[in-house]
């Protein structure tokens, strides 16, 4: 079987969910050896982030020379793919386009770009650059699922979701949850953990909280409890992107939390792991990867009702509304006053963590490539109808 997979994330210097779900199980695909041939599909913006790769993987480079480059790419790249003659394309990012013959498996991360386009621009500033964005990905994410054989996705939530705003056929949607990289686990030596503290200035235990997650509902929670706890503890917020919510920069300046935007991994794996409760409110999430990065470094998790988050989590958090400040303020009272609760959370979220490692889901899908070159092709792309509601 020849395998082509657009691995472009990995050439562009990204960061965030996409990009280290492409990192985690391409890498982990390199490593099953089998009867199939690798062609990973980068562009010349910046270096490729895989080295050293076997002998059945070839890296084809499309050229980069300014942002539309991207634009040309993601039409042209069949061609490419049909000079190699790829039996399955694999595009991990919403959507791409295939020479006929070759079976198009794509990766639909949740529901989001196939949704009516009012409905997604609601949910985005209305910067012209970010409307046209949406537009565009919009635009391209319901013209390639049209025509694609088999999709891919974070959860069942979001195969539900997708389901339900689309008619394409059930029996093609396969879930294939993110995993885990070995620099994501516990760290105990405390000069590691020491060091991060002086270097970030952390005085008190810290309740850790991701600052674009309904970061408002901690807040409000944070306020309902004792003046004891409060003054014991302190929130630190993270954040991949500068533009958080006006709540998060109030809560700083008036000294209930801090904020730290793009840290590296090994910083925010120490945050995990010093962390007396990880808080994460969200109120959509498809999968929820910083759930899996606390809970395999000991934090115990207080989580949303919402979304994929239950699912994930399984058994291995306290749940709350994502809106309900109360409850949220109950459950880290109790992490905060409870030790044996605070102990138990830590082991339920060790033994959760390990259902998700990139092995697993590196042949899960390839698994996925295989049905798809079995099952009969879809019928006439034309048919494909996406629901309004």
């Amino acid at each position: 079987m020849r395998i082509g997979i657009d691995v472009r994330y990995l050439s562009h210097g990204l960061i965030g969910g996409v990009h280290t779900y492409v990192a985690g199980f391409v890498a982990a695909l390199l490593h099953i050896k089998g009867e199939h041939s690798l062609f990973l599909y980068a562009d010349t913006k910046r270096p490729l982030e895989l080295d050293h790769l076997p002998a059945h993987a070839t890296v084809r480079y499309l050229p980069y020379r300014s942002p539309l480059s991207s634009v040309v790419n993601d039409l042209l790249m069949r061609r490419a793919v049909a000079r190699d003659q790829i039996d399955v394309m694999h595009y991990p990012a919403n959507y791409g386009f295939s020479p006929p013959g070759t079976r198009t498996v794509i990766t639909l991360h949740d529901e989001m770009n196939i949704l009516p386009l009012p409905q997604i621009l609601h949910c985005h500033r209305k910067h012209p650059r970010i409307v046209a964005m949406m537009t565009y990905l919009h635009l391209l994410t319901r013209a390639a699922v049209r025509r694609a054989d088999l999709l891919l996705t974070d959860s069942e939530y979001s195969r539900q979701a997708i389901i339900r705003h689309s008619n394409f056929e059930p029996e093609r949607i396969h879930v294939a949850y993110l995993g885990l990289g070995p620099d994501v686990a516990r760290v105990e030596d405390p000069d590691v953990l020491r060091a991060v503290r002086d270097r970030y200035d952390l005085r008190r235990p810290i309740i850790l909280a991701d600052a674009l997650k309904n970061p408002r509902a901690l807040i409000r929670a944070w306020h309902r409890l004792p003046e004891a706890l409060r003054q014991a503890y302190e929130i630190v917020f993270f954040s991949r992107r500068p533009d958080v919510l006006p709540v998060v920069r109030e809560a700083v300046a008036n000294g209930d939390a801090k904020l730290f935007v793009k840290i590296p991994t090994s910083d925010l794996v120490a945050f995990y792991s010093m962390a007396q409760a990880f808080v994460f409110p969200s109120p959509i999430e498809g999968f929820g990867l910083p759930l899996i990065e606390a809970m395999s470094c000991g934090a115990p998790v207080i989580a949303s009702d919402r979304g994929s988050v239950p699912e994930i989590v399984g058994d291995a958090a306290l749940i709350a509304g994502a809106d309900d400040a109360a409850m949220i303020a109950r459950h880290l009272s109790d992490v905060l006053s409870r030790p044996e609760l605070a102990r138990e959370l830590r082991a339920r979220g060790y033994a959760r963590a390990l259902d998700f490692t990139w092995p697993q889901t590196a042949r899960k899908i390839l698994d996925t490539y295989q049905l798809a070159l079995q099952l009969s092709p879809r019928a006439i792309p034309g048919a494909m109808r996406f629901r309004q509601t």
